[in-house]
């Protein structure tokens, strides 16, 4: 499949040499930001790929111009406090324009409306800025609406003045309400928005042609899309949990690149010369490059500089934390290794259960993605980082200390590797199909695990929640469909569809960028982690649709639990049946598999007895009321100005919070807090972790009475 789209695009990008786009309009008083040559190559390439193998198949007409053109303008302006109607209104002409722009790799008019918005973004900050100074009375009963996305653009400038004076004294009273001390309140907000000018004036054609990319893509499907060479590198940083670098976590304070954290046993942390808090000044490459001065620089910039090949060297020049900026800096020597994070891989614990005398213990494995580092296994590393072997390793520790029974934590697990969910879902069964597959001709490809072994026999269950997706929608979907455990939680996001990973650079030809003046060189080209050099970046394809072995697709669907909890996260603001531009759910034949147990009988009994623990459960109760208050906060768009009532509300609000979070707390066997305390960081007060194992634990007394027959076990 891959080599047939890699064909077609070699010819479709040879289309990008055609006429070049006309000359951007100016917007007068604004940082006028122009696309590139390059990004017309990427933009033409990107629609020839979509439009000849994307599953959808779909058209670039002018109604799929109007769903891009609405979705870049919600992206730039969600809360409609910076665009004017007669913004809006000029911006029209391009509504139904901009599918043929994006197929003639013309770029202006989307450079021209983000223009247009950065000089309105100026002009509020500006004068957010000048109204600091003025006097303020917090005893008005005066209100602010700070979500207008439902309401009309506003009118006139001096309606928007009225809007954003109210924004700075909204600002200025959560200060003095948090500090009594208006002078330096007033200083910090106008260093709040000088910064944000700071930022903003860091912005670059990169960061454009990227936002207005993601509506262009995700207006076709929501998970086709394009990622410039950074967020690539950064893409597949996520998927094998590395990189190759410093090992250290970078933040902005300040306009100085600053030191958030260290990787345990990463270089930064092994030379015991850079430490949290300190300041970056400059990069410099090898024992012999010109030190580059990164002061004020975007960090995702700073990062480039900074992340580099394994074994290579790079010196840094330190501003140590506490010192001024006068004081002389050091200079820091780190050769980059491969850092593995650590923090992001299969994780275990164990918890221990009494249950009417007796005591059990249950294994909880937290699997945060769906992750494999490919580069090392072509490589033939024989210890290359994946969840499937990560996995393995912890099954078998859990074995040694005699647990009862596991648990598969996938909440917020947002997937990953498709041939990973189909791997781990083989440490559970014998053999058989896992995930069924069809592409955009029809074929269904049935995926199987082939290994007869099996890592763990044991009682399971498997938590889910609304973000729980692709991935752990087919792990989860193939246990349930065998009845190999238990599925807890509330209903998967709903992701069904496939996606091929394509590298632009072995798409467009060296003879396009020849004739187009574009190099290897320049703030567009990026290293990966892996050191390999990427141009023009990545597009994430969607060309198949996975179907469970029951032939039930989990797009828009999800993966329904057999035993439900409330959903903290809010089904109707997530998920992929509230996407508009969604494949929809549908159903092919099943695949040719046997149960290993059939839970139908068992599933009421097990509900009765989570639903008698619940209806005592202070914990239980703690979570329903935080659902509910979540529901009235988000319903609430406006907020008063008037100190004293916004002062009573939010002590109202604080000591409600404390007291359902103390109930929670004494539930769960841990001591109150008081007022102002922060609870120690190893705490965990998820309660609802603990249920999935007293639900496990419930099917361990009952699968005990039960008898089996032939491979399968009935109730």
């Amino acid at each position: 499949m891959f080599k047939k789209i890699y064909f077609v695009l070699v010819l479709g990008a040879a289309l990008a040499c055609k006429a070049a786009p006309s000359k951007p309009v100016n917007v007068p008083g604004s940082n006028n930001l122009e696309p590139t040559k390059q990004q017309s190559v990427v933009c033409k390439t990107v629609a020839s790929l979509i439009s000849q193998w994307n599953y959808k198949k779909v058209n670039l007409n002018d109604s799929l111009s109007e769903v891009i053109y609405k979705r870049y303008i919600k992206d730039l302006d969600q809360g409609h406090s910076y665009l004017l109607a007669s913004d809006i209104q000029d911006f029209d002409k391009y509504k139904n324009s901009l599918t043929d722009d994006i197929k003639n790799g013309n770029l202006n008019d989307v450079f021209y409306i983000f223009n247009v918005f950065q000089k309105r973004y100026e002009e509020r900050v500006r004068f957010s800025i000048a109204q600091v100074d003025k006097n303020f009375d917090f005893t008005q009963k005066e209100s602010f609406t700070y979500d207008r996305a439902n309401l009309p653009w506003i009118a006139t400038e001096s309606e928007m003045n009225t809007e954003w004076t109210k924004r700075v004294k909204y600002d200025l009273l959560n200060l003095q309400l948090a500090a009594n001390d208006i002078a330096k309140n007033k200083e910090k907000l106008k260093k709040r928005y000088q910064d944000l000018l700071s930022q903003n004036s860091k912005l670059t054609g990169d960061d454009v042609f990227q936002i207005f990319m993601d509506d262009f893509t995700e207006a076709i499907d929501p998970h086709t899309n394009y990622f410039d060479p950074f967020h690539a590198a950064q893409f597949n940083m996520e998927m094998s949990r590395s990189l190759q670098g410093i090992g250290a976590t970078l933040e902005t304070k300040n306009e100085y690149i600053s030191i958030q954290s260290l990787v345990a046993g990463g270089p930064a942390d092994k030379s015991h010369q850079i430490n949290t808090g300190d300041r970056i000044l400059a990069v410099a490459q090898g024992k012999d490059g010109e030190f580059q001065d990164i002061v004020g620089w975007r960090i995702d910039n700073a990062i480039k500089l900074i992340r580099g090949t394994k074994g290579t060297l790079v010196r840094l020049k330190i501003l140590p934390q506490g010192k001024s900026v006068s004081d002389q800096p050091k200079v820091v020597e780190i050769v980059r290794e491969k850092i593995v994070l650590k923090d992001q891989l299969v994780k275990k614990e164990i918890r221990t259960f009494n249950n009417n005398g007796k005591t059990y213990k249950i294994g909880i494995i937290n699997v945060p993605a769906f992750y494999a580092d490919f580069n090392a296994l072509r490589a033939g590393d024989p210890n290359y980082q994946s969840t499937t072997r990560d996995m393995k390793l912890i099954l078998d520790t859990l074995k040694r200390e005699n647990v009862d029974g596991i648990v598969v934590d996938l909440r917020e697990n947002g997937g990953g590797s498709l041939n990973e969910a189909i791997s781990l879902t083989g440490l559970f069964i014998k053999t058989g199909p896992v995930v069924q597959v069809r592409d955009t001709q029809n074929q269904v490809d049935v995926n199987k695990d082939d290994d007869p072994s099996i890592a763990y026999t044991g009682p399971m269950a498997v938590l889910v929640d609304r973000f729980s997706a692709s991935a752990s929608e087919i792990f989860a979907g193939a246990i349930q469909d065998y009845g190999r455990g238990l599925i807890i939680g509330t209903q998967t996001y709903g992701k069904g569809t496939v996606q091929s990973e394509i590298d632009l650079d072995k798409v467009i030809t060296p003879s396009i960028t020849d004739k187009l003046g574009l190099t290897a060189s320049g703030n567009s080209t990026t290293k990966s982690s892996t050191g390999s050099t990427n141009n023009f970046g990545q597009l994430n394809l969607t060309i198949a649709k996975f179907y469970r072995i029951s032939g039930n697709s989990t797009q828009h669907k999800g993966v329904i639990p057999d035993i439900q909890f409330p959903s903290i996260i809010p089904l109707d603001k997530y998920g992929e049946d509230i996407d508009p531009s969604a494949l929809p759910f549908d159903v092919i034949a099943k695949s040719d598999y046997t149960k290993v147990t059939d839970f139908t009988a068992a599933i009421p009994q097990l509900n009765r007895q989570h639903e008698q623990r619940m209806s005592s459960s202070a914990s239980y109760k703690a979570i329903l009321q935080n659902i509910a208050d979540y529901k009235k906060s988000e319903s609430e768009k406006t907020v008063t100005l008037n100190e004293q009532q916004l002062k009573k509300q939010r002590d109202e609000d604080e000591q409600k919070s404390l007291d359902r979070d103390n109930a929670l707390r004494v539930a769960l066997g841990l001591k109150p807090l008081k007022k102002g305390e922060t609870k120690p960081k190893k705490e965990d007060l998820d309660a609802l972790k603990l249920e999935a194992g007293q639900i496990l634990i419930d099917y361990i007394n009952l699968d005990s009475k039960v008898t089996r027959v032939g491979t399968a076990k009935t109730f």
